[in-house]
């Protein structure tokens, strides 16, 4: 071996140890943890309005915050086993209209977790089903929303903080649960 190749040898080997070393310092990462909503897979047009509607709700992570905007607490935990659960929706009807607006959602959709806290997970748009007066459904994000006659809402759901194997805009996220004494079923 050359003089040449034994240091480029020991160059490799010597970034190879320090990449090791600074990699070996960073704090474990465990994927469950590890929100992974991005990209979706839906495309590139879905996957900016998401990161909008991220950037929209970073400031409601709270409750409280949710509620200082005008967001109230409309329903009890959410669930619909074996599927998964919703969770507590907040809703601002002040933004009960017929537009649809991926910065102003009309429903937080939050966890309680196992300390009590919330954990913000998605969110939800509405519109009045009385106040809808096209034939198409209403869209946003690419996508039609559904019909719920008996709760008189268009709507749909988007998982934007918790991922959901189930989809992106899946009325029920397994990863999502209800405790049984705050459990409404759905």
């Amino acid at each position: 071996m050359t003089h040449v190749a034994v240091r480029v040898g020991a160059g490799v080997v010597l970034t190879c140890a320090l990449s090791g070393a600074a990699l070996a310092q960073l704090p474990p990462t465990d994927a469950a943890q590890t929100p992974v909503v991005l990209p979706s897979g839906l495309g590139d047009a879905v996957d900016r309005d998401v990161a909008r509607v991220r950037e929209a709700t970073e400031k409601f992570k709270s409750t409280e915050a949710a509620e200082a905007a005008g967001y109230k607490r409309v329903t009890d935990c959410v669930e619909h086993q074996p599927h998964g659960a919703m969770g507590y929706h907040f809703q601002n009807n002040a933004l009960l209209d017929t537009t649809l607006d991926v910065d102003h959602p009309e429903v937080l959709v939050y966890e309680r977790r196992p300390d009590g806290a919330f954990k913000l997970n998605g969110v939800e748009f509405l519109v009045p089903i009385p106040a809808w007066t096209a034939s198409e459904p209403p869209r946003i994000m690419g996508q039609a929303l559904k019909r719920a006659d008996k709760l008189g809402i268009w709507y749909l759901h988007v998982w934007t903080w918790e991922p959901s194997p189930s989809g992106l805009f899946a009325d029920w996220n397994p990863r999502v649960k209800c405790g049984q004494a705050s459990a409404m079923r759905h």
